[in-house]
């Protein structure tokens, strides 16, 4: 998109200080924000900010690596990862709240928040699943070697299938923004 997607302002502050408000008025209680390319630019903006900063050196690497990243950095042993993308700034607070309360009731399960019939983001994986990732798995060979253990969520959030990926992208979620 020739910027830092993450910086690009979107309502009234950055996306991922969109993203990081969200989680936290979900109750989520720690956050690892993973950082590649442009580590210098995002950390500045991240100082003072209740998160953990995790580095993938591999930017172009696929999500799994920047995944590896954050769960090296987590503190607590939790039960349950929330994979949270900062290209999808647009997930509602209740999106959340729905995933983690799915977990509670199926803890053993991958939650997969579903718009329409279009599966979304952000996804919850039982952390002794995710724990496979450590074996060189993607997200989705983990999510197709378990698919019995996926389970869907069904959400009223557009914003989990809305991402920005493509100037064009970024504009629609503005435009989104400003309509609300």
């Amino acid at each position: 998109m020739g910027r830092t997607k993450q910086l690009l302002p979107l309502g009234d502050k950055p996306v991922i200080r969109r993203c990081i408000d969200t989680l936290h008025e979900a109750g989520i209680k720690e956050i690892a924000v993973v950082i590649g390319a442009c580590r210098n630019e995002l950390t500045g903006h991240l100082q003072g900010l209740p998160v953990t900063i995790a580095v993938n050196d591999t930017p172009d690497s696929d999500m799994a690596e920047s995944v590896r990243a954050g769960l090296r950095r987590l503190q607590h042993a939790s039960p349950a990862v929330l994979v949270c993308l900062s290209d999808h700034p647009l997930v509602a607070v209740e999106t959340i709240k729905s995933i983690v309360h799915k977990h509670h009731k199926f803890p053993g399960n991958i939650i997969v928040p579903a718009y329409g019939n279009r599966r979304g983001h952000p996804v919850l994986f039982p952390r002794s699943i995710l724990d496979e990732i450590f074996s060189s798995m993607t997200l989705r060979d983990i999510v197709r070697r378990h698919p019995a253990r996926v389970r869907l969520v069904p959400v009223q959030d557009e914003g989990v299938v809305l991402d920005m990926d493509t100037p064009e992208d970024y504009a629609a979620l503005l435009k989104r923004c400003q309509s609300k």
